[in-house]
């Protein structure tokens, strides 16, 4: 969907990196050895992201960090457009919202880093489920959106102990 709005791979991987998980901070080395491409490419879009106000920038040492910022006009806007495209919107709009005793939705893994994947692996709260139900919805949201999905249940209180484990979790959805 990105690819026909957006002719330049290297910004869709960029706009994916920082507005998937707004969290995220990089720099310039690391997303060259992350995406596989030169550092003068890359250099190239942050620059414009940046003058966009799009992204922020910040020194770090010897380094200049960039994030997403949160403030700019259309900063939602081209979120939920990243969210998307990733399909998770379509597994809260086709699954979860059609189960009611979920209580919380955690991305991680890949899209919780701000890569792009082919599966969405994601992490569901809540007390008792219909899981051949869930396990229904789950394969057609698979076909809509094109990708993976794998999936997690735990109940709220082991929820403390799951997010002291895992540091990449992205909150997508909550009750």
């Amino acid at each position: 969907m990105l690819d026909s709005l957006i002719t330049s791979k290297t910004r869709i991987k960029l706009l994916l990196k920082f507005f998937l998980n707004p969290s995220v901070k990089a720099y310039l080395r690391g997303l060259s050895d992350e995406f596989g491409e030169s550092t003068n490419a890359i250099r190239l879009e942050l620059n414009h992201l940046e003058e966009a106000g799009l992204l922020y920038a910040e020194a770090d040492r010897n380094r200049k960090v960039y994030h997403a910022n949160a403030h700019h006009p259309l900063f939602d806007d081209i979120r939920s457009l990243v969210l998307k495209h990733s399909g998770i919107t379509q597994i809260i709009e086709k699954v979860v919202s059609r189960i009611g005793d979920i209580y919380r939705v955690w991305v991680r893994g890949s899209f919780a880093e701000g890569k792009d994947s082919d599966t969405v692996d994601i992490v569901v709260v809540c007390a008792t489920i219909d899981k051949d139900y869930f396990a229904t919805l789950i394969t057609k949201a698979e076909n809509l959106i094109r990708r993976k999905v794998t999936y997690l249940f735990i109940t709220p209180e082991e929820e403390e102990e799951f997010l002291v484990d895992n540091e990449k979790l992205l909150l997508i959805w909550e009750k």
